[in-house]
């Protein structure tokens, strides 16, 4: 396993080897993604984006967005969220999305959503969203849509569609 200090806040100067990364793992089609789409004319780094470094080489990234859901503000978009194939099921992943979802919780942000798969995103507190409650840009499964609170009963008071603040 990876140790932690191969992980930081993302950087300015990170952003060509995240968009490098991001090209290498999701190719071409990456920008039809849910993340992409709702990231549009968002900053491109947040105070939540985190990388993960292997001999100074940028091997792993979760970034955020702030969102708000219906209008209420206060929830953060995780995506995207990759890690380099020669790189995964080392525990670096799971270091990332740990670190990133501390930073949220400790920034006071009630909600962060995502677009994935339960049984991965559930050892971290993600759990499925009611369909209909929550609406993305372009096609979503809404079986896809899970959430993690970071405030008790956080979820009930998101409805609506998703859009960058």
């Amino acid at each position: 396993m990876l140790s932690s200090r191969n992980i930081r806040k993302a950087t300015n100067d990170d952003l060509a080897g995240i968009a490098n990364l991001h090209a290498r793992v999701f190719g071409p089609g990456r920008f039809t993604r849910s993340a992409y789409r709702v990231r549009e004319g968002a900053p491109n780094l947040s105070t939540f984006d985190h990388v993960g470094l292997q001999d100074d080489k940028i091997i792993a990234a979760i970034n955020f967005t702030q969102i708000t859901i219906g209008e209420t503000p206060g929830a953060l978009l995780l995506g995207p969220f990759v890690v380099d194939p020669d790189a995964s099921n080392k525990g670096l992943g799971a270091q990332l999305m740990e670190q990133g979802l501390l930073c949220a919780k400790q920034a006071g942000v009630k909600l962060v959503i995502l677009v994935g798969d339960e049984p991965y995103y559930k050892r971290f507190g993600f759990k499925h969203v009611e369909p209909g409650q929550i609406l993305f840009p372009g096609p979503v499964d809404p079986n896809r849509i899970l959430a993690t609170e970071n405030v008790e009963d956080a979820l009930q008071a998101f409805h609506g569609r998703v859009a960058a603040a």
